[in-house]
């Protein structure tokens, strides 16, 4: 007999995130994998040797119930996302660029979630999410554990999860209503060379080389535009995946994207709408202000599941002040229009100093929500990192999910041990059958 039971699995997950000291990747495949790629020895040496905390060797257990419950979580906040009421909240504080409403709905978003004794808490979503593709090519060089009780199967991407991908992206030139296949596609970021994450952008470029796009990495400092084309030298391109944090295209560097996106001449994804219906912290303020949400038709439901699954936040008021300082232990303060770790801080590491700054600038105050926690052995020692997890999102579907891995306030890919790390979902059922 099977019987299930969500706890089940949540107490299996705890308890392997403990126990399980296997070394769930395999650096040598992930080597080869990385070899057979164009551009490969640098590939290698990016990510295996100067980037050391990019990917963690470990594995992290999530509970299939708290799977379960993110994906219903996701779903609420794109039905809510997808009122018009909402939308035209959103839309009075966002910047001009977002008040253009392109046809492409936005690849990789990101929701994170931290894991509490109550189940997942939504912390943030981001508009371009990195490392959907770092965590594909992991999931492809892992080695399964035959000598202790995490015997699980990891998740088995489809064959076609590279035409998942390449999908979406040809599905978001199509949304802008073009009938010639997608040809080309510029990977921009400021300084792509300088980048953390230039290895991704490397395997993006392969990616939609393997299925006959051209893609080029570049700054939108090297973009030009001109007859209503945007072009990267003589190149006409036909996407931009957008990769850059200023995401209203608003620096003096991004104005010649920016014009040929707002001229309709380019399709830009993700873009700028998309970060202001999706990402911007404030939006979290209204998600989890329950008047808000009977205001604007909200099903008790759905109200219910936002205000259990999302972290609440409010707008940090300088007439508030008191009150914050002395509740800031159990807050977390992050940049309205931030992204990352940056600028964020945790309340109870505040000084005076930063506390002040944050005051007069445009910040959020969130109920802090303290990760779960992952152990490793780490040159034999046992070392306890905190964890994260992140779905990525296209048009309200999960693709892929990933775990990462860090000590410190906030995810940094800094630390021994750390990064994106692979989840392997325990299932709340068990096989009672007697055997023998």
């Amino acid at each position: 007999m099977t019987v299930f039971d969500q706890h089940l699995g949540q107490g299996r997950a705890e308890q392997l995130n403990q126990d399980c000291h296997c070394l769930a990747l395999n650096r040598a495949q992930l080597r080869q994998q990385l070899a057979n790629e164009p551009n490969g020895d640098s590939l290698i040496q990016m990510i295996c040797e100067d980037r050391p905390y990019l990917i963690s060797d470990a594995a992290v257990f999530v509970a299939e119930a708290s799977q379960k419950k993110q994906a219903d979580i996701i779903a609420a906040i794109e039905s809510v996302i997808a009122l018009p009421a909402y939308q035209e909240q959103v839309l009075a504080y966002a910047p001009a660029s977002a008040q253009f409403q392109p046809k492409a709905s936005g690849v990789f978003l990101g929701y994170d979630f931290h894991l509490d004794q109550n189940g997942p808490r939504l912390i943030e979503i981001n508009s371009n999410a990195g490392g959907a593709l770092i965590n594909l090519l992991l999931s492809k060089a892992h080695d399964a554990c035959d000598s202790c009780p995490c015997q699980l199967d990891f998740p088995q991407h489809a064959a076609n999860a590279e035409h998942t991908l390449i999908a979406m992206f040809r599905n978001e030139w199509r949304l802008e209503g073009h009938l010639h296949p997608l040809s080309s596609i510029a990977i921009v970021d400021d300084q792509p060379q300088s980048q953390y994450m230039l290895p991704e952008f490397i395997l993006f470029q392969n990616l939609f080389t393997r299925h006959g796009i051209q893609a080029v990495i570049c700054d939108p400092s090297e973009l030009t535009f001109r007859d209503n084309k945007l072009r990267h030298n003589d190149t006409v391109i036909d996407l931009v995946y957008n990769r850059l944090t200023d995401f209203a295209l608003e620096e003096p560097g991004q104005q010649i994207l920016r014009k040929a996106y707002l001229d309709a001449a380019i399709t830009v994804t993700p873009h700028p709408r998309c970060h202001a219906l999706y990402a911007d912290k404030r939006n979290l303020t209204l998600l989890t202000d329950p008047e808000f949400l009977d205001n604007i038709g909200v099903d008790a439901a759905i109200k219910t599941l936002l205000l259990k699954g999302i972290a609440k936040t409010i707008l940090v008021n300088p007439q508030q002040e008191d009150a914050l300082w002395q509740q800031r232990k159990h807050l977390f303060f992050k940049p309205a229009k931030g992204f990352g770790s940056k600028a964020a801080y945790r309340g109870d590491k505040l000084t005076r100093r930063v506390f002040s700054e944050i005051l007069q600038a445009d910040y959020v105050a969130q109920t802090l929500v303290q990760p779960s926690e992952r152990q490793l052995q780490i040159d034999a020692q046992a070392v306890e990192l905190k964890l994260d997890l992140r779905n990525y999102v296209y048009q309200g579907h999960i693709q892929s999910s990933c775990a990462r891995l860090y000590q410190g306030q906030t995810t940094n890919f800094r630390t021994p041990g750390g990064g994106f790390a692979q989840v392997v979902v325990v299932p709340q059922s068990i096989d009672t059958t007697a055997t023998t």
